[in-house]
């Protein structure tokens, strides 16, 4: 470690979370720990933004949660929405996948620049106080139990040190945070050079679909982005390959060199034009066997690259940001075990293996002239795709929608007539809200208004006609009475107790009248019963009411409680005073 130059009157600053690297899983970070009222330090060497669209396909699943911090409306008004995938080869369509019968507000894949999806998240923080510190470069860095102490190098040369409790990695695949601890980035470089083209592609197929070609001459993918622009992903014939990789390509491809290609291998009358930036790439699939080291956590291409087969890259930077973020949150607002950390690489580890997987094959069998991944290509894949189920389970996995952490620790999971089970995504629904957090009044609404991203969502379901009522629990309901006795409704103050000013308890029952996503088309018929989803908008924790109620104060003081609130502490204590 080298020493950086300082003034000797120089003071160590403190901010709870430093993140490195701006791009859009930098950005998500600390818009998960902004919201949830953590200051975060936001730093990326670069000093202007990039200008580049570089990835371009946001999922229906991030979509979601956007909307659940209240940023979507901005999203939908500049992106452009895909509703259909078409597989071909060799002129033939194989598959058509149709996202419309997806049950979420977004049936579809909205292509939009990721230099627009940068510039809206940056604003979006911006309300919430927090700057992007550009220019500034983390040069050194080290971790002890009580936190880190990082350099940053400032445009100036000023050297400044920062105590962060923590500190988050989102500074890409060539990441100084990754290489700085030593962490291998396991993997392979596919041999292919591909070339990458935004520009005007005039056809007559419908702008809400997008088209994948396949052929002994290579692959070629068009990507509708709205007013007649498209997005080309082509891989190179070898002997260009060999131009580029030699070094002998000044820039990236010219619009004669992508219309040779579209001549060649998409049967169907295309016309480009208006080049507005091209490039030339490598793809790599390579990952980190490990994203958490002590207070330091990898995110985003530090911790994974892949082919962009499948638009699944930024999507899971931008997903793993959310589940990261609200678990430092609770560490630094309530100290939650040390634990609740280690959970960030148990959940997403796994999500990031098999998007690399998946990937890695799509592209294989994309480009494949010959052998067993042109077999699938051509033959098991159509016949896979005409079945119902799987074609609905491809939607989902495209989508991101079946992403869950069933298998987490973090999941109390209990018996219930439907609805998704503990560590599966929540669904938006209509309800009726007889009563909430914040002086809300009862009224028709959708569970994703309801639901902060800065905490905790408690859902207690009941039946229209309140003879089986959940009451919010009155004050004079203690912890240790509601462990001794779950039948009674304090268990909500119990819960309160717990987790202090983390949970936000909302009763609620179904509209009359109401047709698809009713509370019990998507939340099952068992009345009364309870829901707890997490900050990222997954399920923590679901049961009756108050049958499982026990389980549930026990696994939340075990996850997610302040260690001088636990459970048994607050037993103890009451019980003295009775």
């Amino acid at each position: 470690m080298f020493a950086p130059k300082l003034n000797p009157n120089d003071k160590l600053d403190v901010a709870p979370v430093l993140i490195v690297g701006a791009g859009p899983t930098g950005l998500a970070a600390a818009m998960s720990l902004a919201r949830a009222h953590v200051p975060v330090r936001l730093v990326d060497r670069a000093r202007e933004p990039s200008p580049h669209s570089r990835a371009i396909g946001i999922q229906a699943r991030t979509l979601e949660l956007f909307e659940q911090h209240r940023i979507v409306k901005p999203f939908l008004e500049l992106g452009h929405r895909a509703r259909v995938a078409n597989l071909y080869s060799n002129g033939q369509r194989l598959a058509r996948l149709d996202f419309d019968p997806l049950q979420t507000r977004y049936p579809y894949l909205l292509f939009l620049e990721q230099s627009q999806t940068e510039r809206l998240l940056a604003e979006h923080l911006a309300g919430l106080h927090v700057d992007i510190e550009r220019g500034v470069e983390l040069i050194d860095f080290s971790q002890g139990a009580a936190g880190v102490q990082a350099t940053l190098r400032h445009p100036n040369g000023r050297d400044e040190l920062l105590r962060p409790s923590y500190l988050i990695a989102a500074d890409g695949a060539h990441s100084f945070v990754r290489h700085r601890l030593g962490i291998g980035f396991d993997g392979k470089t596919f041999d292919q050079t591909y070339l990458l083209a935004d520009l005007q592609a005039d056809s007559d197929w419908p702008d809400d679909e997008f088209h994948i070609f396949a052929s002994g001459e290579g692959l070629a993918a068009l990507f509708p982005m709205g007013g007649d622009r498209a997005r080309l992903i082509a891989d190179l014939p070898v002997p260009v390959a060999q131009s580029v990789n030699a070094g002998e390509a000044k820039s990236g491809p010219s619009v004669e060199e992508c219309r040779a290609l579209v001549e060649r291998r998409v049967h169907h009358r295309v016309t480009l034009s208006n080049l507005t930036w091209s490039s030339y790439f490598h793809l790599n699939s390579r990952m980190v066997d490990r994203l958490r080291v002590e207070r330091v956590f990898l995110a985003g291409d530090s911790a994974h690259v892949h082919s962009p087969a499948g638009a699944q890259g930024m999507n899971t930077g931008i997903q793993e940001a959310f589940n990261l973020g609200w678990k430092i949150a609770r560490m630094l607002a309530g100290g939650a075990p040390e634990r609740l950390l280690d959970s960030y690489h148990a959940e997403r580890h796994p999500i990031e293996r098999d998007v690399l997987r998946q990937s890695s094959m799509l592209t294989q069998m994309a480009g494949a002239e010959h052998g067993p991944m042109k077999l699938m290509r051509d033959h098991v894949m159509p016949a896979l795709a005409a079945i119902g189920p799987l074609r609905d389970a491809m939607r989902r996995t495209v989508s991101e929608l079946s992403i869950n952490y069933r298998k987490s620790p973090l999941t109390l999971e209990r018996l219930l007539d439907g609805g998704p089970r503990a560590g599966e995504r929540a669904p938006d629904a209509r309800v009726h809200v007889i009563d909430g957090p914040l002086g809300r009044l009862p009224g028709v609404g959708c569970l994703f208004d309801l639901h902060d991203p800065g905490c905790f969502s408690l859902f207690l379901l009941v039946n229209p006609t309140g003879e089986d009522d959940i009451a919010l629990a009155p004050a004079t309901i203690t912890v240790a009475h509601a462990m001794r006795d779950p039948d009674l409704d304090g268990f909500v103050k119990a819960l309160e107790n717990i987790m202090p000013n983390a949970v936000r308890v909302w009763r609620i029952t179904d509209t009359r009248g109401e047709g698809a996503h009713s509370l019990t088309d998507n939340y099952g018929r068992t009345r009364p019963a309870f829901y707890l989803v997490r900050p990222d908008g997954y399920i923590a924790a679901r049961g009756r009411a108050p049958s499982d109620v026990h389980a549930l104060l026990r696994h939340c003081d075990i996850w997610f409680g302040a260690q001088d609130t636990s459970v048994e502490r607050h037993v103890e204590r009451e019980s003295r005073e009775d």
